[in-house]
């Protein structure tokens, strides 16, 4: 029995992360869910939010975006389209950002082609200072 799980989390651009580490949360579709050392296989969807994991006792945390994690003998691989650090979000830029799509949302019909990107936009953006904030 292992106290440890990998965890590999990739976006298109680049690896994000590959470590041994002692537990993680995430944003499911269906709900915030944790996974430890021994989980049960499985696969979930994932929406935009936080995502923290446990190493050496300190609590990490990442804003992703939409994507997908499998577990698997005691590793996770989550693969989503964004992922960042508390440390490489700027606070300021985030809150402008919030701010920029927000104001574009008040422009924009449901019904406007754009309406879905902009929308998906504001929330990244929201998520992004929400984790920054808790950090």
């Amino acid at each position: 029995m292992t106290d440890t799980l990998r965890l590999r989390l990739v976006t298109p651009e680049r690896l994000v992360l590959d470590e041994e580490v002692e537990e993680i949360t995430a944003p499911g579709t269906l709900g915030e869910f944790g996974v430890l050392p021994n989980h049960t296989t499985f696969l979930s969807s994932l929406e935009i939010g936080g995502l923290t994991y446990k190493k050496g006792g300190e609590i990490h945390s990442l804003a992703v975006s939409d994507g997908f994690a499998e577990v698997e003998n005691d590793s996770v691989t989550v693969l989503c389209a964004e992922a960042a650090f508390t440390h490489e979000i700027d606070p300021q830029e985030a809150k402008e950002a919030v701010g920029a799509a927000a104001e574009k949302m008040k422009n924009i019909a449901p019904t406007d082609p754009e309406f879905d990107e902009a929308q998906k936009a504001l929330s990244v953006a929201q998520n992004r200072l929400n984790v920054v904030s808790k950090d």
